[in-house]
């Protein structure tokens, strides 16, 4: 098995993070208490305790998109990206950086869309036709 990624935040409504990263990403979620709960984030835990969000305004300039700093994601194949943005625009998410190209026939080449959660936590979804690019120079 290889090594699962842990990551814990803070968010300022239980409720509505178990509606969005169980509902509208489709994360199942493990165990809980009344202060966190945690999810399988494609594969890898995301513990989300209830405190106050942090400050979310500051952004990178990256292939000339301003991204959001700092930010967390997941890193998909192609097939299951386009399906996972299809079911974001579906269910009306407001893209923070809309679904777009980067790297454009350079090495690394990628799909890439933001989105914020109800806390204002920003994510990146990923999408590789070759996931060995990944880390190409």
């Amino acid at each position: 098995m290889s090594p699962l990624f842990h990551l814990a935040f803070q968010v300022h409504d239980l409720n509505a993070a178990r509606r969005f990263y169980g509902q509208i990403l489709g994360c199942t979620e493990g165990r809980s208490t009344d202060r966190w709960v945690d999810f399988n984030f494609f594969g890898h835990q995301l513990s989300l305790h209830l405190g106050a969000a942090a400050d979310q305004t500051s952004t990178s300039l990256v292939d000339e998109h301003n991204v959001p700093i700092p930010h967390f994601g997941v890193i998909l194949e192609m097939p299951e990206w386009e399906k996972l943005m299809a079911q974001l625009e579906q269910q009306g998410v407001v893209f923070a950086v809309s679904p777009n190209l980067r790297f454009a026939g350079q090495a690394g080449q990628q799909a890439s869309a933001f989105v914020r959660d109800p806390s204002g936590n920003a994510l990146e979804f990923k999408g590789f036709t070759d996931l060995s690019g990944v880390y190409e120079k």
